[in-house]
């Protein structure tokens, strides 16, 4: 990419990308830096991977070509007054900041290129799925660089509209919530059944994985209702273990589950859309 990336936020995420950028060779260490109040933090990552780091945001984004956003949503506000007017002016910025519009962060900017995304949990260990859109201004160049840039965290899906992205939070940026419960909930009841919780957790853990593994492998990518039934024999134990999850509401609970997530995170891009920039002044 021969870009200098300023990661505003040193967490997790910013050091799934950045440990991704790396290891896939698309970027080299002394073109990162990651900034951050805490020199302890920032300090380990420069330890672990070679890269420069600054606690001062505004200067570390003041040489970047790309600026990636990946502080904490409460955070955002103070982080976009902090940094409003320091941003070259032909920099992109890349936001994973969860709920946080394409509009809010060009208002609280002043800058046009703009691309929201979102990641999942498994970004950091590079297997994750990324949904991202960009805002109006930002060029075809822009957003292959964004798309290279974002493969650091595994899979990426670039959408024309950005009401996906609540979707997203809610499908799969949620979405590994929902299979912790899950495998949760089967290790306990392997353990009711009489399993040490080591072996319950082992046989889940395959189960799951090697189930994903079996679906996406497959040359014919048949529907997953037809691999349900592969493993469903008449009047046999799954038949008996799906008609109770049926009964229960098992798809129901779910599909209310993802609604209740999709709503919540329209409910906070509303509120960030309608939060005035910290002096006080709306641009229009």
């Amino acid at each position: 990419m021969s870009a200098k990336i300023a990661f505003i936020g040193p967490g997790v995420m910013a050091e799934a990308m950045i440990g991704g950028l790396i290891r896939q060779k698309l970027e080299e260490p002394q073109n990162l830096i990651a900034a951050g109040p805490r020199q302890e933090r920032l300090s380990e990552l420069q330890k672990k991977y070679g890269i420069q780091v600054e606690t001062d945001n505004a200067k570390a984004a003041k040489c970047a070509d790309i600026v990636v956003l990946s502080v904490k949503p409460q955070k955002l506000d103070q982080v976009l007054s902090g940094l409003r007017g320091s941003i070259n002016p032909e920099a992109l910025v890349v936001s994973i900041v969860a709920g946080a519009p394409i509009e809010k962060l060009v208002r609280g900017l002043a800058h046009p290129y703009v691309v929201r995304s979102m990641p999942n949990t498994p970004a950091q260990i590079g297997e994750g799925i990324t949904v991202w859109t960009v805002s109006s201004a930002v060029s075809e160049e822009q957003k292959e660089a964004a798309r290279r840039l974002l493969s650091a965290l595994g899979d990426e899906i670039f959408v024309e509209e950005e009401n996906y992205l609540d979707m997203a939070t809610a499908l799969s940026g949620t979405g590994p919530a929902y299979v912790f419960l899950f495998m949760e909930a089967m290790v306990d009841a392997g353990v009711h059944l009489g399993f040490p919780r080591r072996i319950a957790e082992r046989l889940v853990a395959k189960t799951v994985r090697g189930s994903v593994d079996y679906y996406l492998r497959r040359e014919d990518q048949v529907h997953l209702a037809r691999l349900r039934n592969e493993v469903t024999s008449p009047g046999g134990t799954s038949a008996a273990a799906l008609y109770y999850l049926e009964k229960a509401g098992f798809r129901t609970a779910l599909s209310r589950a993802i609604w209740a997530a999709y709503e919540r995170s329209r409910e906070l891009g509303r509120d960030a859309k309608a939060r005035p920039p910290e002096n006080g002044v709306r641009e229009e």
